[in-house]
């Protein structure tokens, strides 16, 4: 594929559906002023956006592909992937994000009950708040732990709170990888591994995540993002085509202030993969735009 043609597209961004801070139809509008002519939303765990979103990308003429960041489990570790142009009302899809979600009222709960322990008040309630009936994730938390100033920042707020071993570190039973992969096949659609140098993974483990991945039926790795330096991703690429997998491109994009990672500026996938958008049931319009923005920082806490 020509790298100027795919500067349009990105497959993974979030709402306020999830810990986004964009409502849907405002991260639609936000990505066409951004010149994507092709957007997934991505939300955690919740088709709750889609119908907004697909609205609002009808008024604009963006072309629109559901989609969901499911949370997994894979060898005791949490996986993201990135289900893509599937049938959402498909009732066993439907089913099993209610579950995650149920998991994800309960670890809020135990966060909160952690986070006022520290110091932190009225923690679950002001989240419900900052949350406005979308899912409440750890960014919400973080989101009080800077405006309470008991962090400088959100990252600050996970290295000290809410990451990995921390005082507020709340684990979940999420769904292991193969079963999550299982839903999506049979609500029709495409299973992408996201940002997969986030998890802190030897070059082996990564390996066997990917040949796990490719077994249950994974069909793509999120090889582009907004944060991928050209060095890391021609290593994943090599390493996707090695597996017999597709390339993906997304911004993650979650919040405008945060410009280390914009709606559409990940890097054009490498002329060696094939896109999973190749094998959507409406493939995207090929639309030549503006090159891709350079972007490039630490990746942020995940939710």
């Amino acid at each position: 594929m020509n790298a100027t043609l795919d500067t349009g597209i990105d497959l993974h961004c979030h709402s306020t559906a999830s810990d986004g801070t964009l409502s849907p139809a405002a991260v639609v509008a936000a990505a066409h002023a951004a010149g994507v002519r092709t957007l997934a939303l991505t939300d955690h765990d919740t088709l709750a956006g889609l119908d907004a979103a697909r609205t609002a990308a009808a008024s604009l003429g963006l072309h629109f592909i559901d989609g969901v960041e499911i949370s997994t489990r894979w060898r005791n570790r949490t996986i993201h992937v990135v289900a893509l142009d599937f049938d959402p009302a498909h009732t066993m899809l439907h089913a099993g994000l209610a579950g995650l979600q149920a998991q994800r009222c309960i670890r809020a709960a135990a966060i909160a009950t952690r986070l006022e322990a520290l110091g932190l008040r009225d923690a679950l309630p002001r989240a419900q708040a900052l949350a406005a009936g979308g899912q409440i994730t750890r960014a919400h938390f973080a989101r009080l732990l800077v405006a309470d100033r008991l962090c400088r920042n959100a990252q600050q707020a996970f290295k000290r709170f809410l990451g990995t071993g921390k005082p507020a570190d709340v684990k979940c039973d999420w769904v292991p990888m193969a079963e999550a992969i299982g839903w999506v096949h049979i609500a029709g659609g495409q299973i992408v591994l996201a940002h997969p140098l986030h998890y802190d993974l030897s070059r082996t483990q990564l390996g066997n995540l990917l040949r796990d991945f490719q077994l249950a039926g994974g069909v793509a790795v999120e090889t582009s993002t907004a944060t991928t330096s050209t060095e890391d991703r021609a290593r994943v690429a090599a390493m996707a085509r090695a597996h017999g997998l597709c390339g993906s491109r997304g911004s993650d994009f979650h919040d405008p202030s945060q410009s280390w990672r914009r709606l559409g500026a990940a890097a054009p996938l490498p002329e060696s993969l094939e896109p999973v958008w190749a094998r959507f049931r409406v493939p995207p319009p090929v639309c030549p735009l503006q090159p891709p923005v350079a972007a490039f920082s630490p990746a942020s806490p995940p939710s």
